[in-house]
């Protein structure tokens, strides 16, 4: 290489040196937005009408047990903290935007996120809502979903999400716990949001609720709609000790007294427990809830061959799965990656980034695909709005669908594509349909 080559590579890797030095501040500076919404999103992922507030709530639930410090031989009781985000219509002219300070999933660093709805702001007037519960994974914290819970907001829904105790990010502790306490945890927030008093709680209408649960969220969720666990799923080692866990075995009175009439709808993502036993034909037809099933179809976590048992096994209710093809385990429901998980911490064997991002999916176009189904579902059977079945009712694979539209853009009769998604925006995605008994 002569000496003028050589000068000019030394000054190019100076300045691609120089450029990377700039933009590293830039990257640490990224805001971590929960509100995005792609040009390509599908239809109902855009945002409602309303503008939303946010609060942060705090209930107790008093006597529960202390799976923590329990045995064969004691079984001591606690009174049961637990921290609630719940976002809302606010108030006409209420200015939208506002942040939220989460613990990532390393369980120490503070992270600063950035969405729609104004802190404490004025709940709306005059009319009532249907409420949205969101149950996170394990460990997670209310923050996991809350794209999900802004955006559902906007369009006329009070939703709640729960840190749920022995099982976020900060406080990741027995297994059994979370095992034992996750429907209960639903329920209990459903009572409490129901006895709220106040501007908050004249607009809320627990009578008509949905749940939504990710991973072990839907595990509860699942257990709530009426899947009870089996036998055997009550005695395993590492799960509730002193077979507490019996309190949700099918067919038992407890149970039994556990499914609330005020849920009209469940969606499940990614939920646990199938594949290690949780369910069988019985306790799986105890669901009597209408069941949105979200899946990757390559997760190892829930198992996308055991979800698919479930969405099989529900044979009492009407249900749908949507699957994200060569997606895995954090398909649809957790927020984007903070820019802050894009490094390794110390306590950790993998980068907190794995944790929410998938590896061939873009996390925000997952999202907006999750709002769109969720805005779907939860207005047909919470708010009776009719005209979102046919976002429901759509070829099976995607990859089968055809665009048929005249000059003007309308559609044509042989036009089969998915309703709400523009051309080729649907790639990669299956939409299956069971009626009850099917």
């Amino acid at each position: 290489m002569s000496n003028k080559n050589r000068a000019a590579g030394i000054g190019l890797a100076l300045a691609t040196g120089a450029l990377a030095a700039t933009c590293l501040p830039s990257l640490a500076l990224a805001e971590n937005r929960i509100d995005r919404i792609r040009p390509d999103a599908p239809e109902l992922a855009a945002f409602g009408a309303y503008p939303i507030g946010v609060q942060t709530l705090e209930f107790t639930n008093p006597g529960q047990h202390d799976i923590l410090n329990t045995t064969d031989e004691a079984q001591p009781l606690y009174d049961r903290d637990l921290t609630v985000e719940v976002w809302y219509p606010a108030a006409a002219g209420t200015e939208a935007g506002g942040s939220y300070q989460a613990i990532l999933r390393d369980g120490k660093t503070e992270v600063t996120l950035k969405g729609r709805a104004s802190r404490d702001a004025t709940p709306a007037s005059g009319e009532s809502f249907p409420m949205v519960v969101i149950s996170h994974g394990y460990p997670g914290n209310r923050y996991l979903l809350s794209h999900l819970g802004e955006n559902l907001a906007t369009k006329g829904y009070v939703t709640v999400s729960i840190d749920h105790r022995d099982s976020t990010y900060s406080d990741k502790a027995a297994f059994g716990s979370t095992l034992l306490n996750r429907p209960l945890d639903q329920r209990f927030v459903i009572d409490q949001m129901a006895a709220l008093e106040g501007p908050l709680g004249a607009i809320i209408n627990t009578d008509q609720t949905g749940v939504i649960g990710y991973s072990m969220g839907g595990y509860g969720a699942l257990v709530f709609a009426g899947a009870g666990v089996t036998e055997a799923s009550t005695q395993y080692s590492w799960g509730t000790p002193a077979g507490l866990l019996a309190r949700h075995e099918a067919g038992s009175d407890s149970h039994a007294a556990l499914i609330d009439p005020r849920v009209k709808a469940v969606i499940a993502i990614g939920p646990w427990g199938m594949n290690t036993g949780f369910w069988d034909a019985t306790g799986l037809a105890g669901i009597n809830k209408p069941l949105l099933m979200m899946a990757g179809s390559v997760d190892d976590v829930s198992v996308y061959a055991a979800m698919r048992q479930i969405f099989k096994g529900a044979v009492n209710t009407s249900r749908h799965l949507l699957t994200f093809e060569n997606a895995n385990h954090n398909a649809a429901a957790p927020m984007p990656a903070p820019i802050e998980s894009w490094e390794p911490v110390d306590h950790l064997d993998f980068i907190p980034f794995e944790h929410y991002a998938d590896a061939v999916w873009d996390t925000n176009r997952m999202n907006n695909i999750t709002q769109h189904f969720a805005t779907a579902f939860m207005g047909l059977h919470l708010k009776a709005e009719d005209d979102k079945a046919s976002y429901l009712e759509l070829v099976s694979n995607a990859a089968d669908g055809v665009v048929s539209k005249d000059d003007t853009g309308k559609e044509q009769e042989d036009h089969t594509y998915w309703k709400g998604f523009a051309p080729r925006t649907a790639a990669g995605l299956r939409f299956e349909t069971l009626t009850a008994s099917e």
